[in-house]
């Protein structure tokens, strides 16, 4: 390893949140945003889950009421493109198999995940989690799109459908 690539290593290796101010750890966030949009850009193909995860968790961290969205997919898990749906309370947010079908529909997507926030923090699916997400499986069948899979996000974890077997 180049010995400037060793001292960059020990530089971000004192980096903890706790030494970072309020803007800085902002800052940051940004950035990694950033890094992980354009990980999430248009056009990628996932060939994994753990970017579309991470952005997830970046981007929905700290909502303090949920939210439910769908990532739209090529038929090779090309990157169509991610939109936030239904905003709802601390607690639940109603969501419309309706409005769900459009949004692939419009976006010609060919798969779909889905994902939610828990902004308590608990990242298991309740029995209506289960329940919207069979409902939206078995629209989006009726139209020829995949359901992947649906994240439970929240800000230490998420939680996959597909990985309970629920999919």
């Amino acid at each position: 390893m180049p010995a400037s690539t060793a001292a960059a290593d020990n530089r971000f290796q004192s980096l903890t949140p706790a030494a970072l101010s309020g803007t800085e750890k902002s800052a940051v966030v940004a950035l990694a945003l950033a890094v992980l949009k354009q990980r999430c850009r248009p056009g990628r193909a996932f060939t994994s889950s753990s970017d579309v995860e991470a952005y997830l968790r970046l981007k929905l961290a700290g909502r303090r009421n949920e939210v439910f969205g769908i990532v739209c997919l090529t038929s090779q898990n090309r990157l169509i493109g991610i939109a936030e749906l239904f905003k709802g309370t601390i607690d639940g947010a109603t969501v419309y198999p309706r409005v769900v079908v459009q949004k692939a529909l419009e976006n010609n997507a060919a798969a779909v995940v889905l994902f939610h926030t828990h902004p308590s923090g608990v990242a298991d699916a309740s029995h209506a989690d289960r329940v919207i997400t069979e409902k939206l499986q078995h629209a989006l069948e009726l139209f020829d799109i995949r359901l992947l899979d649906h994240f439970i996000v929240t800000d230490a974890r998420v939680a996959s459908f597909a990985e309970q077997g629920w999919l």
